[in-house]
């Protein structure tokens, strides 16, 4: 498989859009809190390497509504359901932001339903000494700027495509707050730090100097809860969103901890 390509799948009665694309080892990827409204040069740049699947989330761009989705079960019930669907089971994923938290919770509590974690600034805990900003009572431009250093990479990600019509575009990106508020409301403390010692997969954690929504400090709250191997790494200058700010980057060091977990396996099975 070399082009993009794109299903759509059933889950529990409501649709969703896979993307695809690339050869070589099955990735999934859940996005942050802008979504996926387009194939991103961060998965571009996966997508060399990987056999890249993107499913979308409830509530996100290329899904249908969240309104179903109550409680922290019924999202991960309905993430369960869409890796299901996506024919994901057991593959490696990387994760951004609120991607990332729910690939950490499938991880702890349906751990042969997702392999090794590349994670980009998981949402999910709250430390009174790093408070997180109430991120769903900022206007859009002022969100733009928590989630993105560079918020010129994030508009042209979140731009109207040509013969798409502008009223709908707009509506379908600006539901992704609304759907993350809805599961991380209001301070995204969502007792996620209760379960984080049931994730024993190998996890790398990726953060942006520059992230104003979560410390990269809380790097190291992460790994010090979860159970199996962790490596950690930084990108300078970027921000929240660390996939849309540094995409190269991002994927570099991404591949390169898949491609080092790869022959650590290989070695142990020799």
């Amino acid at each position: 498989m070399s082009g993009l390509e794109t299903r759509i799948v059933d889950v529990n009665g409501h649709k969703a859009r896979v993307w695809e694309k690339g050869r070589g080892p099955t990735l999934g990827y859940l996005p942050g809190l802008a979504g996926a409204p387009v194939w991103s040069p961060f998965l571009e740049e996966l997508s060399k390497d990987f056999h890249v699947v993107a499913p979308s989330l409830p509530g996100f761009p290329g899904s249908t509504d969240y309104d179903h989705l109550d409680t922290l079960q019924d999202w991960l019930t309905a993430t369960l359901d869409l890796i299901e669907a996506a024919e994901l089971s057991g593959a490696d994923f990387v994760g951004s932001s609120v991607g990332a938290m729910l690939a950490l919770e499938v991880a702890a509590l349906s751990p042969g339903s997702i392999g090794r974690l590349a994670l980009m600034a998981p949402l999910g805990l709250h430390l009174d000494s790093l408070p997180i900003p109430h991120i769903w009572a900022r206007k859009s431009a002022d969100m733009a700027a928590l989630m993105c250093a560079d918020t010129e990479a994030l508009a042209a990600l979140q731009a109207v495509p040509e013969g798409e019509d502008a009223v709908e575009w707009n509506i379908m990106v600006s539901r992704v707050a609304a759907a993350s508020g809805r599961l991380l409301w209001p301070m995204c403390e969502i007792g996620l730090i209760k379960r984080l010692h049931r994730v024993r997969q190998p996890v790398f954690l990726l953060w942006g100097s520059e992230d104003r929504i979560t410390s990269p400090a809380y790097a190291k709250e992460f790994a010090s809860r979860l159970s199996g191997p962790v490596k950690t790494g930084l990108i300078d200058g970027a921000g929240h969103l660390v996939d849309i700010d540094a995409p190269e980057k991002a994927a570099m060091q991404i591949r390169d901890f898949l491609h080092k977990e790869d022959s650590r396996q290989q070695r142990k099975a020799g």
